[in-house]
């Protein structure tokens, strides 16, 4: 397999190259089970974050990166936006995005109680990769339909 070497936060990872289409390939970043590059991304991120209320990530990749966030800061809490509305959500919020590195429309959605604790707070949206901005753009929908203030990407 092809992979791509880069240096992540200090650290060196060769990246697999995977086929999105015909005349797309990408180096796929994959953070799950890399405890050391999690924390270490972390650490990063945190130095270049303005102040926030609450962190955000998308269902599923971004999941070990913002819990490391928060417990490296000391947060109580933190949202997940999710793929599916579960039983124990209320008062969904949702939206629709497509992503390049899945085959089909995806929604995310919120929880009503999330969504209120949002309400006039800083968010700091946190992704695991950026491709095309759309996963971005539907968590930036979703704090602003919730009444947060998105204070960084």
């Amino acid at each position: 397999m092809l992979t791509h070497e880069m240096t992540i936060a200090g650290l060196k990872r060769a990246l697999p190259i995977c086929r999105v289409n015909d005349n797309l390939y990408i180096g796929a970043f994959v953070i799950f089970g890399d405890c050391e590059l999690t924390m270490a991304c972390a650490t990063e991120l945190l130095k270049k974050a303005p102040e926030f209320d609450y962190l955000i990530t998308a269902e599923s990749k971004g999941i070990p990166l913002v819990y490391e966030m928060a417990r490296q800061c000391g947060c109580k809490k933190w949202m997940l936006a999710r793929k599916g509305v579960k039983l124990y959500m209320k008062d969904v919020i949702g939206v629709e995005v497509r992503s390049i590195t899945t085959d089909h429309v995806q929604k995310l959605y919120i929880d009503g109680e999330d969504a209120a604790l949002m309400k006039d707070k800083r968010i700091l949206i946190v992704d695991d990769v950026i491709s095309t901005g759309e996963s971005l753009t539907a968590l930036e929908k979703l704090v602003e339909k919730a009444g947060g203030n998105i204070c960084g990407r």
